[in-house]
């Protein structure tokens, strides 16, 4: 039986990062962004790009003796969006099929407990 990682997926619109620590959070094992896979910043939190992130970050810790992990994924969060991007999803799956197994998936997005005023204004972002 090897070891158990956590994969820390966060997911806003325009990137994604996959960062894999210990069980305690403390020692990153691997990670890898959208920007370090990807030649054009419009395709960064695409999630074709995801799945090139999570099957980097899955050898990288295979190598390292992990095969199991427990996902958080983290959208935006705070005063912007509370959903995760397009690409949290296509991690996921991309781990499933680089053959770690998956223990349990949380959110772990930010959501305040009434904090600061959404930018945008009284009538919103208006085009």
């Amino acid at each position: 039986m090897g070891r158990i990682g956590i994969a820390h997926i966060y997911a806003s619109f325009n990137n994604i990062i996959i960062t894999v620590t210990d069980l305690t959070g403390a020692e990153t094992i691997a990670r890898c962004s959208g920007g370090m896979v990807t030649k054009s910043a419009k395709d960064e939190g695409s999630p074709y790009t995801a799945m090139k992130v999570a099957q980097t970050v899955a050898d990288a810790i295979r190598e390292k003796g992990i095969d199991r992990v427990n996902v958080q994924i983290r959208g935006q969060g705070g005063n912007k969006a509370h959903t995760p991007g397009r690409g949290a999803q296509a991690a996921i799956r991309a781990l499933v099929r680089s053959g770690l197994k998956i223990g349990k998936i949380e959110d772990v997005t930010p959501i305040p407990h009434d904090g600061c005023r959404k930018k945008g204004g009284r009538r919103g972002r208006r085009i």
